[in-house]
């Protein structure tokens, strides 16, 4: 039925701008059923990815410069040809970080353009002395980024990938000289091992702390503390690229009824299922908070008034149509506004506008989606089914 009720709008424009505030859009929303991996469980470790991966580009550019630099003094004596891999890996990163919002599981394509930094790396080794070679120590580089991106089982596959590649690159090359010397291979392997163990650690603790800070614990959706710089990255976006921003303010109609008849147990398990039940109707860049209480919050980057309005009506829709909190059947009202394209996302006011339309559909019988013109409102049910 989800499939069914989908709007069709596009991802935005900007999401292929290396500087796109690009994490929270993916937390939202990545939930069992739609874009869980292997890699990535869920929407905090993807939105933890794509943050980190926004922030890791400027930096692995710096530390390319510095390879760089090293390879342009050591050219005399290890070749000029050392720059080409560098060169490749670099412009692989380049085309990831362009695609990755374009597909709906981008942690196989930033996992794919790490371990390709490897194989840069397998390439200098063995063109410069294999086991012997200084380059041997940078297998460990591209493991403090992969920590910085991945959950554990990414970080595990990744350095088994690594280990693999500088075994086979060292005996491939000079085996010779790894059962002559073995600590040629067994030092640049425990510095491996030894940075993945660290990053790690450190990795974790980011976790924790991102999770407590921006997660609301019952749902699992992101709360208000994530919503200010949000919209403010949203606000920067719209202005640059002239695109549309939607928002739908929910709330779910008799809430107190139910804590007061059922019990707050029986209330937060709804809350829960109706969080789930909004999540896995949105688009993978599409942002969901819980607000407060039974109120949630839902901005579309990219979606004018009509679409808004036509995924409001497919998320009061998915909600009505199954049972929560183990068998109750409950109901949402919806208001819905966007910014105009060529206009900057003004948050405040937009919000307001949605406010009062969600006032407008309690007052006017709840279980209903108001906001915006009459003839955008008329066709939402439409474009939700269609």
């Amino acid at each position: 039925m989800a499939d069914a009720l989908a709007p069709k709008i596009a991802p935005p424009a900007w999401f292929s701008d290396s500087e796109r505030a690009r994490g929270a859009s993916v937390a939202a929303v990545a939930v069992e059923d739609g874009t869980r991996s292997w890699l990535i469980e869920g929407g905090m470790d993807r939105e933890r990815m794509l943050d980190m991966d926004r922030l890791v580009a400027p930096v692995r550019q710096k530390s390319f410069l510095v390879i760089a630099a090293a390879l342009l003094i050591c050219g005399p004596w290890l070749g000029w040809w050392t720059l080409i891999p560098l060169a490749i890996a670099g412009v692989l990163f380049k085309l990831a970080d362009e695609a990755v919002e374009r597909v709906s599981h981008p942690e196989y394509l930033l996992f794919a353009a790490w371990t390709a930094s490897q194989l840069m790396i397998v390439m200098s080794v063995a063109l410069s002395g294999g086991p012997s070679s200084s380059a041997m120590a940078w297998f460990a580089i591209p493991i403090v980024t992969l920590s910085a991106r991945f959950p554990t089982r990414g970080v595990i596959l990744g350095l088994a990938v690594t280990v693999v590649l500088m075994v086979a690159v060292s005996f491939g090359v000079d085996a010779h000289a790894v059962i002559a010397r073995p600590p040629l291979l067994i030092m640049p392997l425990a510095l491996t091992v030894a940075v993945a163990i660290l990053s790690t650690a450190l990795m974790k603790s980011d976790v924790r702390h991102r999770s407590e800070a921006v997660i609301d614990q019952l749902t699992g959706m992101l709360n208000r503390n994530s919503l200010a710089d949000r919209t403010v990255e949203l606000a920067h976006q719209s202005e640059r690229t002239g695109q549309p921003v939607g928002l739908i303010v929910g709330d779910l109609d008799h809430f107190k009824e139910v804590n007061d008849t059922h019990g707050h147990a029986t209330g937060d398990a709804v809350l829960q299922d109706v969080a789930y039940m909004l999540r896995k109707q949105l688009r993978a860049f599409d942002l969901a908070y819980r607000i407060g209480g039974e109120e949630f919050l839902v901005l579309l980057p990219g979606a004018d008034l009509t679409q808004t309005a036509a995924m409001a009506e497919r998320l009061r829709l998915g909600v009505a149509a199954d049972t929560v909190g183990g068998g109750l059947r409950v109901t949402m009202s919806f208001g819905v506004s966007a910014s105009e394209r060529e206009t900057a996302f003004d948050y405040k006011a937009i919000c307001a506008e949605a406010d009062a339309a969600l006032y407008e559909a309690k007052r006017s019988g709840r279980d209903a989606v108001r906001g915006g013109p009459v003839a955008a409102l008329a066709g939402a049910r439409e474009v939700a089914i269609g």
